[in-house]
């Protein structure tokens, strides 16, 4: 399947599905935790930069990557998006909450796939599971990672804000961590 032949196909589909580059990839529902995280992001960054030159989007839209397409759970751009798109080519910083099926795709593939794109300044993994995540920036010519905990306040020079991890995970409850016999 060609990206063309993808995008033809998925408008006549029922589901939500991402193209790998040689299939569809069934898009799977989430978990009130995921959703939550996502929905705060709406809201932080979302908000924040209502008025500002950079606008928020959620998963409604497909990014281009260089052998298909991606729904992102969150995602900025600073170029003008054209009111019936569906795709967008230049995202600036994109955001993954991480799933338990999903985990690998998105802290390997589609990281590589991002990293690709040569307007994505940087990637934001984030774990439901726990105040955490990892940050990816491009510095120069490098892809840099760093680790994210409750602690830590997300800078985002590109998009002008700084966020505390913290406002992500409001409204969430993390389980009770298991007691280790003695």
């Amino acid at each position: 399947m060609t990206r063309e032949q993808f995008l033809a196909w998925e408008v006549r589909q029922e589901l939500r599905y991402e193209f790998d580059g040689f299939q569809p990839v069934a898009m799977t529902g989430g978990t009130a935790t995921h959703a939550i995280i996502q929905s705060n992001l709406a809201i932080v960054i979302g908000g924040r930069l209502r008025g500002a030159p950079c606008q928020f989007f959620g998963s409604d839209l497909k990014i281009a990557t260089a052998r298909g397409f991606r729904y992102a759970d969150g995602f900025v751009v600073c170029n003008a998006v054209a009111p019936r798109a569906t795709v967008v080519h230049d995202p600036v910083v994109i955001f993954e909450v991480l799933s338990d099926g999903t985990g690998g795709i998105d802290l390997i593939t589609k990281n590589h796939e991002y990293a690709a794109i040569p307007s994505v300044r940087r990637y934001i993994v984030l774990a439901q599971d726990e105040m955490a995540g990892t940050l990816f920036e491009r510095i120069d010519d490098d892809w840099v990672g760093h680790l994210l905990n409750a602690d830590n306040l997300l800078r985002m020079p590109e998009i002008g804000l700084e966020i505390a991890l913290t406002e992500l995970y409001e409204d969430v409850e993390f389980p009770a961590p298991e007691s280790v016999p003695q």
